[in-house]
């Protein structure tokens, strides 16, 4: 059955604080290190270590094994991104924001240059983002051997991709945050990747920074605008507030809305793979692919779309991803979500999941998750963490200070 990308935009109730005594940063840092705790090494943590500044609530718990994490939008806030759900997150402050969903760009033209137009926008800030300490902490953790695997949902990107790479049809892992903060951790893009783009036709991969300078090309005026926009520093925030004195609306993916903009005016190249070799149709002859004379994709063309690598809204996932990702969750011990309100069906299956098999849960997200309740209603009476954690807190300043109290451990 296919697995889509689909979001859940009805309000989310305030969390219910778990244990009571995480109500409080350090109780919080106190009630994260407890539910780590049965992901320690045993090789590497004295047993007298543990011990002495943890408790021992958990019965039948497999003490070996390793942390997922299951991570979303929230933990690049800090990278200077926009988020859906938090404080200034695009859902919370612009009420009206639909994000395109795969079939309008799949049969719609104009859809298309809108989306290219605002995304051409936004790539500036996209390209230059960093990991941030909690994908630092994340690595941290992995090295310890308390994290096994990290599936994210967040499509953003780091520039360490070679562009080689794409063009010879192999990607490696060191190019979105989490793999480029920590390589030997493995990590599962469940939502894809904007670093590249893929034709809807021949399926190959093109990458992103190449299509940025093409856009620029045939869209001088555009272009001209993106230069004014980033001398005068109207994209230096993805603060929505300071986006909108500026006449700008930030949201998550890149996506940069000018209100009132030409984005008819707006042209996109079609996929040079398809042009320089038309694919064959499955009835016989071959897919026409029109360009105007400066290369811009044709209306008339028969295919040689490109689309970005993320799994759109309401685009199935790759079956091999769904696949992945589940077999994660089996293998883990225990998951942990990271910055996610878990609000599209594709991430929230798998905490469903690691619920059905009995896998403690816990969730460090400022502000609600999606469905929190069924997976905390039956936390047992006395636990500190370890058999269920729910905290409201910056995994930015938490998880480093998680990674600093395990290290100190081992001394």
């Amino acid at each position: 059955m296919p697995l889509l990308r689909v979001p859940y935009t009805d309000p989310l109730p305030l969390p219910r604080i778990i244990p009571a005594s995480a109500n409080s940063t350090s109780g919080a840092i106190a009630a994260l290190l407890e539910f780590l705790a049965p992901s320690l090494p045993r090789s590497t943590v004295p047993l007298s270590s543990i011990s002495s500044k943890l408790t021992t609530s958990a019965k039948g718990v497999n003490q070996n094994g390793k942390t997922l994490l299951l991570t979303g939008a929230g933990i690049s806030v800090a990278s200077g991104l926009a988020d859906y759900r938090g404080k200034n997150g695009t859902y919370t402050l612009n009420k009206t924001y639909k994000p395109i969903y795969f079939n309008e760009f799949c049969e719609n033209h104009e859809a298309r240059k809108r989306y290219w137009a605002r995304s051409f926008l936004g790539w500036t800030n996209l390209e230059r983002a960093r990991p941030n300490n909690a994908h630092g902490a994340c690595g941290a953790l992995g090295k310890m051997g308390v994290v096994g695997s990290v599936i994210t949902q967040s499509a953003y990107m780091a520039t360490t991709l070679k562009e080689s790479c794409i063009a010879n049809h192999t990607l490696p892992d060191v190019d979105s945050f989490h793999p480029t903060a920590h390589p030997p951790l493995p990590t599962i893009e469940l939502h894809g990747y904007l670093r590249a783009l893929v034709c809807l036709t021949c399926h190959n991969e093109y990458p992103r920074r190449t299509f940025q300078a093409q856009l620029a090309r045939l869209n001088p005026t555009w272009a001209s605008f993106l230069d004014e926009m980033l001398a005068s520093g109207a994209l230096d925030t993805e603060n929505p507030d300071e986006r909108r004195k500026k006449g700008l609306k930030a949201n998550p993916d890149g996506d940069v809305d000018v209100p009132e903009a030409p984005y008819s005016t707006f042209r996109y190249p079609a996929c040079p793979t398809c042009l320089a070799t038309p694919p064959r149709k499955a009835a016989g002859g071959v897919v026409r692919i029109h360009t105007d004379e400066d290369g811009a994709w044709d209306p008339k063309s028969e295919g040689g779309v490109l689309k970005p690598a993320v799994i759109m809204f309401g685009e199935s996932i790759p079956a091999a991803t769904k696949v992945a990702a589940e077999e994660a969750v089996d293998a883990a011990g225990r998951i942990l979500v990271v910055g996610s309100s878990l609000a599209t069906y594709s991430a929230w299956r798998l905490v469903k999941r690691a619920k059905e098999r009995g896998m403690p849960i816990g969730i460090l997200n400022m502000g609600g998750a999606r469905g929190e309740e069924s997976f905390f209603s039956d936390a047992p009476e006395g636990n500190a963490g370890r058999e269920a954690l729910r905290i409201s807190e910056n995994a930015e300043q938490v998880l480093p200070q998680i990674v600093q109290m395990l290290g100190d451990m081992k001394r």
